[in-house]
This record gives C-alpha cells, sequence and structure tokens, in this order.
C-alpha cells in the first residue's frame, strides 16, 4: 500500500506547455500510477499515516513542494526542497529533448538513437539527484524517481 495513487500538478500559473512537453507529461502520469514504490518512513518517533498516497507537486517560494495525504485525505507528510541543485540537470535535459524532438522529424534512426541515449542518460541523472534529495523524506525506487523527475521538469518549463 506505500504506492502513489493520485499525482496533481499545481501549473495554474504556468505558461501553457508544448504539445511535446504535454505528451511527457501525460505518459509520466500515467507510468507513475501504474507502478511506482512511495514508502514514508517514521519520524520522530510518530507513526506515519499508511498509504495508498495522493501527491500533489508544485513550486512555491522557489522550492519544489510534496504535499502527501492519504487516500482519504490526511496528511501524511510535506518536503519542500530546494530548486538549485535540480536546474542544470533540468536545463540540460531540456536541451536535449528539443534536439530528440527536432531529430526524430529529420534524421535517421542512428542518430535518433544517439541523441536517445544522451536524453536517457541526463534523465538518470535527474532523477538520481531526486532520490539524493529525498533521502530520509520518503523511499522511492528508480522508475518513480524517473517519472517524478519527469513531472519536476514539466513543472520547471513554465517555472
Amino acid at each position: 500500500m506505500s504506492r502513489i495513487v493520485e499525482i496533481e500538478l499545481d501549473d495554474s500559473n504556468l505558461p501553457p506547455p508544448t504539445p511535446e512537453i504535454e505528451q511527457e507529461r501525460r505518459v509520466a502520469m500515467f507510468d507513475l500510477l501504474e507502478d511506482n514504490t512511495f514508502v514514508l518512513p517514521p519520524r520522530d518517533d510518530r507513526p506515519v499515516p499508511a498509504g495508498p498516497y495522493r501527491v500533489g507537486l508544485s513550486i512555491r517560494d522557489k522550492k519544489l513542494v510534496f504535499d502527501v495525504v492519504t487516500e482519504d485525505h490526511q496528511k501524511a507528510a510535506e518536503f519542500h526542497l530546494s530548486l538549485g541543485p535540480f536546474r542544470q540537470v533540468v536545463k540540460d535535459y531540456f536541451q536535449i529533448c528539443e534536439s530528440y524532438f527536432q531529430a526524430v522529424k529529420t534524421m535517421p534512426p542512428s542518430q535518433i538513437e544517439t541523441i536517445d541515449m544522451a536524453r536517457r542518460g541526463i534523465h538518470n541523472e535527474g532523477s538520481r539527484v531526486l532520490q539524493e534529495r529525498l533521502d530520509g523524506k520518503v523511499e522511492i525506487d528508480t522508475d518513480t524517481a524517473r517519472r517524478l523527475f519527469t513531472l519536476i521538469c514539466v513543472l520547471h518549463f513554465g517555472g
């Protein structure tokens, strides 16, 4: 039961995403809800409300905010992470994604594959940074971190 069953992005103050970014968002949200691991560890000898969880992601006061509640909307946790450690990897990810989206339109498969490998490498780096930043707050597996990183990129896109 330690999993996310609903994810909500607070993108109300962001410009509309490009079709490519919107597609990335839809795929990440679908994949995340299909399969994820999200375990809240005990803190300060306080009991942790049992999952599954509903997670809200937003950027407030230049911080990435995870608002975690139980299925019945009982507050479970809230994390505020500095955006600083994400800035460069998000910038790199957007640049390589733009190259990838352009390559798909004009380049041969071998060149597309090379760009996609670079894109996956940067994506892996972003998910590693996220796992490090969430250490001690929540335990997530690599696939969950990758999907959450994609959603963080969506929030950065307009932030």
